[in-house]
């Protein structure tokens, strides 16, 4: 095993060394036609890092040629192939600034928003790029009205969309958890008005009732009335907007507590008063 790792590693040392060397060759050719067509070799051969380099050296030497265009075009994908894409989508923007009417504008056009999409990060961090990939797909697809990436562009607004609902969700049942209630009822209400068309819509209903609920359970008496009164408006927007929905008698349950705890306290205060 340990004389197979070895050759392994010895293998791929060999190939390295000779890339850097076959690399070394070319960046020093003045034959820049020449260096092109092997920096083109390297970009078929899928060897991007080496191709990028020899690309980055020829800018200079055929900016303004008809031959830039695929050059820029090339560098820009050299890039996106090796995950670089910051600076793919700062060459795909490039692109499109120095040509504007090239037949590749369109497909550059959606690759710089692509990349923004493959910045997405992980659920817990910043959502930056997830929201601008949404915008730029948006904005992809409002220029192009008849391009046939937009069905794809469609696609990934729906799941940077998804991915930001997660993150508000996640983000209210924190605080549901920590005992939070008044700051999860709100949080589950903006769920449901940044993202109508959601499938847990009713979910999210029902978790703003229950959490105005136990907020008012929580509360110092003289406040509890009043919060027991937004728990039974909560319920009514619930009926209101999900008629049919299988969670119905839960947030109707709530709605009844609250109704029997203004009872209580009501009664509580009659009979405080009469004694006085």
């Amino acid at each position: 095993m340990k004389l197979l790792k070895f050759l392994s590693v010895s293998l791929l040392l060999l190939v390295l060394v000779s890339s850097c060397n076959k690399y070394s060759k070319v960046s020093k050719s003045k034959d820049y036609e020449y260096k092109l067509s092997m920096a083109d070799t390297f970009f078929s051969k899928k060897k991007y890092k080496i191709a990028q380099q020899l690309y980055e050296e020829l800018f200079p030497v055929f900016k303004g040629t008809l031959k830039f265009e695929e050059l820029y075009y090339k560098d820009a994908y050299c890039f996106y192939y090796m995950k670089e894409f910051a600076d793919a989508e700062n060459l795909f923007k490039g692109f499109l600034e120095v040509f504007p009417n090239s037949p590749k504008a369109e497909e550059v056009d959606y690759m710089r928003s692509y990349c923004f999409y493959k910045q997405s990060p992980k659920l817990e961090l910043e959502q930056v790029n997830t929201t601008r990939a949404m915008g730029m797909m948006q904005t992809f697809i409002n220029t192009h009205p008849g391009s046939a990436r937009n069905k794809e562009a469609s696609e990934i607004i729906d799941k940077c969309r998804a991915k930001l609902e997660q993150k508000e969700y996640r983000a209210a049942e924190l605080y549901y958890n920590m005992g939070q209630y008044r700051a999860a009822a709100l949080a589950f209400s903006a769920l449901i008005n940044n993202y109508p068309e959601s499938a847990k819509g009713e979910e999210y209903k029902l978790k703003t009732v229950k959490s105005y609920y136990k907020f008012a359970r929580l509360s110092i008496v003289d406040k509890q009335i009043e919060r027991y009164e937004k728990v039974i408006d909560e319920y009514q927007d619930f009926v209101d907007r999900y008629p049919e929905s299988k969670l119905l008698k839960d947030a109707e349950s709530y709605s009844n507590l609250s109704k029997n705890h203004i009872k209580d306290i009501q009664n509580e205060q009659t009979q405080t008063s009469a004694k006085r």
